[in-house]
């Protein structure tokens, strides 16, 4: 738990950000005081089917955001707690991952004793289960792991799953009306963990005796097999097994995705038949890839957390998710550049600000209050049209060009600054340079260029990026563009091989005013500037 900040607790009560509004809701729920627990419990659901997601990352922070939110309105104790599904049967084998002839003779059983095809961990769980903890460890979440594998076992769970039994007609008055003919033949909130093949089994209940804490089922080869339902001989059905889950731990707040609004209310139809309390819900729109489609943990698509992480800093992804998560947003590489110059913008507003405006501002819920007091000097669309025209994989070339344009800057001085050179020139490498494509000036374009050259030529040496953009404006203007869009977008073009670009003042500012008087003197010459 954090403690709430002295300057914000003021204007919390009336913050108009969107984690404020879940967490008055939540405030609400529980009357204003602490639970019989000690304590507000956040949770965070995952599924270690595959590798985590950038929507797994996603939820957490958000969550994340809602608690930090709520510690500002009151003096409650929170606690979050990420909990990973891993005894859930493998149903097939995802598309990306390695060694996947290992993983194809274990479909069925527990994620958690299927072999690791990295070869890293005891199990396939296990592995996903690391690589997301190593993540959120490395964002600085402040949480508690579960893993569904260890409260079943543990017996952790047994009140809770002796409960689901005593309930059993309930709950099947529950499911059973949401489920097709052939399903309702054989469901069963209880699945059966084979003891000796160990697999889990979606098969019919003959029985189920509350008394002992067994069912009887009929197994596959028909042979009929009584069981306990604790000490992990059974796992549920993943809705029923959600709402017990929220009935064992009294969770008071999870989000979801919108694909999950149904599943909500028979979990929570489910947590209120075993006597409780289904939590506080938000639920967010899903990512899509570049074709539209669902990010998919099993088919890959779309961003993965590294990647993003290869490219830009964590901060930017933090931003990203804050952004209208009740909107469906496309997540693919183009996103990242705009993401980390509006992540850019906020910091250098930020200090500006007030703290009943600061509370609103997607910094102070990114940053959990405390925003870094330094941003850069430098857009990141900016560093990469540098890194575009220098042609280099080389972070310290930037840096040269930097320290001429910005004297006080230093990779020291400005670390944010040097960060996201060394991502630009990695993001210039891999997704800008290979789409380049330099065209040639028409006859009328090139004397407009021409006269660009003029102008620029008599300037004062190391004139304003204010000055330099009004003579680039003022050469489009008497040559006529009655769009000057028209007018930059010749110049990106021409002299930066693609049809967006950046404020010309500012690059030509960075880039050097010689430097761009011999950019152009080769583009009016005909030379490949993609060899520059």
């Amino acid at each position: 738990m954090t403690t709430a900040d002295g300057r914000f607790r003021d204007a919390a009560p009336h913050a108009k950000a969107w984690p404020f509004e879940e967490a008055r809701r939540l405030l609400k729920r529980i009357g204003g005081k602490t639970p019989e627990k000690g304590y507000v419990l956040f949770e965070t659901g995952y599924g270690p089917s595959g590798l985590p997601h950038i929507g797994t990352f996603g939820e957490v922070a958000r969550t994340s955001m809602v608690r930090h939110a709520f510690e500002q309105l009151c003096d409650i104790p929170t606690k979050l707690i990420a909990f990973s599904d891993d005894m859930d049967g493998m149903r097939k084998v995802p598309d990306n991952v390695p060694n996947k002839h290992i993983l194809t003779q274990h479909l069925g059983r527990q994620l958690t004793e299927v072999p690791d095809p990295f070869g890293t961990h005891a199990g396939f769980a296990q592995h996903n289960n690391a690589r997301l903890r190593e993540f959120l460890d490395q964002f600085g979440f402040d949480y508690e792991f579960l893993s569904s594998t260890e409260c079943y076992t543990s017996g952790r769970f047994d009140a809770a799953l002796l409960a689901v039994l005593k309930h059993y007609d309930a709950i099947q008055a529950i499911m059973l009306p949401t489920l097709g003919e052939e399903r309702r033949a054989s469901y069963s909130p209880f699945l059966p963990i084979d003891p000796e093949s160990r697999l889990v089994q979606q098969v019919p209940v003959l029985e189920t005796d509350p008394e002992r804490g067994t069912i009887l089922y009929r197994r596959a080869d028909g042979a009929e097999i009584e069981t306990k339902v604790t000490g992990g001989a059974c796992k549920l059905q993943w809705k029923p097994d959600w709402a017990m889950r929220w009935f064992a731990l009294d969770v008071d707040y999870e989000m979801s995705g919108k694909d999950l609004i149904e599943s909500v209310k028979q979990s929570s139809q489910i947590t209120r038949a075993l006597g409780g309390r289904p939590p506080e819900g938000f639920h967010y729109e899903l990512f899509l890839d570049e074709k539209g489609e669902k990010i998919s943990k099993s088919k890959g698509n779309g961003l993965t957390m590294e990647e993003w992480l290869a490219y830009a800093p964590e901060e930017s992804l933090a931003l990203y998710m804050f952004t209208k998560p009740r909107t469906a947003k496309r997540l693919y590489f183009d996103i990242i550049p705009k993401t980390v110059d509006e992540y850019l913008a906020h910091l250098d507003r930020y200090g500006d600000l007030g703290p009943e405006k600061q509370i609103d501002n997607p910094l102070w819920h990114i940053h959990g209050g405390a925003p870094p007091e330094s941003g850069s000097p430098l857009s990141f669309s900016l560093l990469l049209n540098l890194a575009g025209v220098c042609n280099t994989d080389d972070p310290s070339v930037l840096w040269g060009f930097i320290s001429r344009y910005a004297p006080d800057a230093t990779p020291d001085s400005a670390p944010l600054l040097d960060r996201l050179v060394g991502y630009a020139v990695k993001y210039y490498q891999d997704f800008v340079k290979p789409g380049k494509h330099y065209r040639p000036a028409t006859q009328d374009e090139a004397a407009a260029i021409a006269d660009l050259r003029a102008a620029l030529a008599a300037l004062p040496d190391h004139s304003e990026a204010e000055d330099i953009q009004s003579a680039v404006y003022a050469v489009g203007k008497a040559r006529d563009y009655e769009n000057l869009r028209e007018w930059f977008q010749i110049l990106y073009q021409v002299l930066l091989g693609q049809d967006q670009g950046p404020r010309m003042g500012s690059f030509i500012a960075l880039y050097g005013q010689p430097e761009t008087l011999a950019l152009i003197d080769k583009a009016l010459a005909g030379e490949d500037l993609s060899a520059a």
